[in-house]
C-alpha cells in the first residue's frame, strides 16, 4: 500500500507521515521532495535544458523519479510506503499517481487541510522566512494550495485546523485500517 499525504506548504505533512510512520507496522516515509532540491540545485550549476519555471515538479525527471522511488521503498519494506508531497497541480500529480497504481493499486491520497492563517502561523512557527528571497514563492503557493486543496481530486479531506498532528494521523490510520 502507498499512502500520499498531500497538502499545503506547512499544513503538517512530514509531522502527519512521520506519526504515521509509528503506528503503521513496516511503514517507511519516502519524500520526492528531498531529490526535488538537489535537482534544483544541479539546474542552476548546469546548462540542461529545464522549464522556465522555478518548480522541481515541472521537471519531467522529477515525477519520474518521484515514482521510481516509491517503487524502490515499496520493493525495501513489507509496509505502507508513506509519501508526504505538495501537488497543487492536477497534472502532475495524476501523472505520479498513476504511476504509482501501475506496481501497486493500492493508494490512498489524503489531503490536509487548513485556512491560511493557520498554514502561516505554522509556517512561522517552523520559523520559515516570510521576508528574502523564496517569501514571494512561498506566498503564492500556499495560496493556490489552498484554491487547489477544495478539489477533492487531490485527496480525501484531512481538516487540520485547531487539530493537533497525533490526532490527524489517528484519523488517517482509522482510514488506513478500515479498508486493509
Amino acid at each position: 500500500m502507498v499512502v500520499f499525504i498531500n497538502g499545503s506548504f506547512g499544513v503538517g505533512k512530514t509531522t502527519v507521515a512521520r506519526l504515521l510512520r509509528g503506528a503503521l507496522a513496516g511503514s517507511a516515509v519516502y519524500d520526492p521532495e528531498l531529490f526535488g532540491f538537489v535537482l534544483m540545485r544541479l539546474a542552476k550549476w548546469t546548462t540542461f535544458k529545464r522549464p522556465a519555471a522555478d518548480d522541481f515538479q515541472n521537471f519531467r525527471l522529477w515525477r519520474r523519479s518521484a515514482v521510481g522511488g516509491v517503487r524502490l521503498f515499496r520493493l525495501l519494506f513489507r509496509g505502507p510506503v508513506i509519501v508526504p508531497m505538495t501537488f497543487s497541480r492536477r497534472e502532475y500529480f495524476d501523472e505520479v499517481v498513476a504511476g504509482v497504481r501501475r506496481f501497486d493499486p493500492e493508494v490512498r491520497v489524503f489531503c490536509l487541510r487548513a485556512g491560511l492563517p493557520t498554514v502561516e502561523k505554522r509556517l512561522a512557527g517552523r520559523e520559515t522566512e516570510s521576508e528574502g528571497p523564496g517569501a514571494d514563492w512561498l506566498a503564492r503557493r500556499i495560496v493556490e494550495c489552498a484554491e487547489a486543496h477544495r478539489d477533492p481530486h487531490f485527496g480525501e479531506p484531512v481538516e487540520t485546523d485547531g487539530r493537533p498532528a497525533r490526532e490527524v494521523c489517528e484519523d488517517i490510520f482509522r482510514r488506513v485500517v478500515s479498508r486493509q
